[in-house]
């Protein structure tokens, strides 16, 4: 675990954002366990960002082409959310789910523009959690980042047994999350679902925005086309001439979300791609960016769209999901239903 977020923060560049998340790094003292926050009680749906049973910012969908499936699905999607907790005044190595200005960015960003994507597949379930400060990935003092990390990731096994002896039922299930909570997802899914009963009712993970090597499962593999089930999609999104002179990892899984195979070197055009969703969620823009899998990452042409002039970073992390939205959104339901159907 320790390597691999140590090397996760070597790579790691903070991307400008699309739905306007604000960034800033605080250099606090160390992880202090007498100041952690409160845990969740997962009974409590004001612990859950969306759920099912309440009306949340998962329950809406893109003009005019989406429509939200939950009342009548028969999967679920454990959605874990990226890092929120960003304020550079915060001196705190874990976020508190008493934070409502926390809370209420969390919903406003990544409840709205990512885990929509899988409200065509399944019920939506996003835990809120005792999420690592983005210093986490930047800091020298990795002693705390990893106790920072280790308690996220305690929240979010507790929120996923609950959710399991509470309202799964047997039912088929997705895990999606991207950066933080694709970390936290991986390790969800090799510690809980691989070489378990649960197997046989995974769908699919999406675990987005982090490296996935390709040792990392004893048994779970990549899947290997649009409707393969009981497998696992990975990417991370960079500029394409940044990507050639920069990516290095050839050990890290890479799907292509155009495609949805992990064949380096398979350059799909733009005109595949369904539609990306940025800043104003009801507009998306179909056709905005091709895919091309090289050395563990995804290759992407530089996108154009109002303002993309000033869109100079090269490391297109934080739009990852956003930028394939219809896609992946598409995806979901396709391996949804081939698993109900088989």
């Amino acid at each position: 675990m320790t390597c691999l977020l140590r090397s996760f923060r070597a790579g790691f560049v903070l991307a400008v954002t699309f739905f306007g998340l604000a960034c800033g790094i605080h250099r606090p003292s160390g992880f202090d366990p007498s100041g952690v926050p409160l845990a969740p009680d997962y009974s409590d749906l004001t612990n859950w960002a969306a759920h099912p049973d309440k009306a949340d910012a998962a329950d809406r969908t893109p003009c005019p082409d989406a429509t939200d499936r939950q009342a009548e699905a028969q999967v679920d999607v454990f959605f874990l959310h990226p890092t929120t907790l960003t304020r550079n005044s915060d001196r705190s190595w874990n976020a508190a789910l008493s934070d409502q200005a926390l809370n209420a960015k969390t919903d406003s960003t990544t409840i709205l523009y990512q885990a929509t994507i899988f409200n065509g597949a399944g019920r939506v379930f996003a835990p809120r959690y005792r999420q690592a400060h983005l210093r986490s990935f930047y800091t020298r003092d990795t002693a705390s980042a990893d106790l920072a990390l280790d308690l996220a990731y305690a929240d979010v096994r507790a929120a996923f047994d609950y959710y399991l002896k509470h309202w799964n039922n047997g039912r088929p299930f997705i895990i999606a999350g991207h950066s933080q909570g694709g970390r936290h997802g991986m390790f969800l899914l090799r510690d809980l679902v691989e070489t378990t009963p649960l197997e046989d009712q995974l769908v699919a993970a999406y675990l987005v925005g982090w490296p996935v090597r390709d040792t990392f499962f004893r048994k779970l593999q990549p899947c290997d086309g649009p409707d393969a089930t009981g497998c696992f999609c990975t990417w991370r999104t960079y500029e394409r001439d940044f990507a050639l002179k920069k990516a290095y990892e050839e050990d890290v899984i890479c799907t292509n979300p155009l495609n949805w195979t992990t064949q380096e070197r398979v350059y799909v055009p733009r005109t595949e791609n369904r539609g990306a969703v940025l800043r104003t969620f009801c507009a998306p823009f179909p056709g905005l960016c091709d895919a091309e899998v090289y050395k563990g990452v995804v290759m992407c042409t530089k996108p154009k769209f109002p303002g993309s002039v000033f869109f100079i970073r090269k490391n297109y992390h934080i739009g990852d999901m956003n930028l394939y939205y219809f896609n992946i959104r598409e995806n979901a339901m396709a391996r949804a239903a081939a698993f109900l159907k088989h």
